[in-house]
């Protein structure tokens, strides 16, 4: 098991690897990100995970931003890419924001959010 070292990280993205997602570009999504992190030489900045299922199916591809607490919904390669460059400027990806957080998650999508009550 590889243990990174974390000093300096600012940013830690969780990408969704359930297989909702996998079906939405998960997996690109994922190498994406990597690839554009390498670009910009922020590699020691943003830190990268792999999850399982994070429950926002319909979502997919759902990316999930701390220490902001900011999920991003029907993520592709190409948004992947530009949400590395906003985090990287202290921004975020408005086009894509689901949840946001401010001492719990809100909703924050014109498309409405639903889903399964969980138990």
């Amino acid at each position: 098991m590889t243990t990174w070292n974390l000093q300096g990280t600012v940013n830690h993205l969780l990408i969704c690897g359930g297989s909702s997602c996998r079906k939405n570009k998960g997996e690109e999504v994922a190498d994406a990100i990597e690839d554009e992190i390498e670009k910009q030489g922020a590699a020691s900045k943003i830190h990268t995970t792999v999850t399982e299922c994070n429950g926002r199916c319909s979502d997919a591809c759902i990316v999930i931003s701390y220490p902001e607490g900011v999920w991003y919904r029907e993520m592709t390669p190409k948004a992947g890419k530009k949400l590395v460059r906003k985090v990287l400027q202290g921004e975020q990806l408005e086009d894509h924001i689901l949840y946001t957080y401010d001492g719990g998650l809100k909703a924050r999508t014109d498309k409405g959010v639903k889903g399964k009550k969980k138990k």
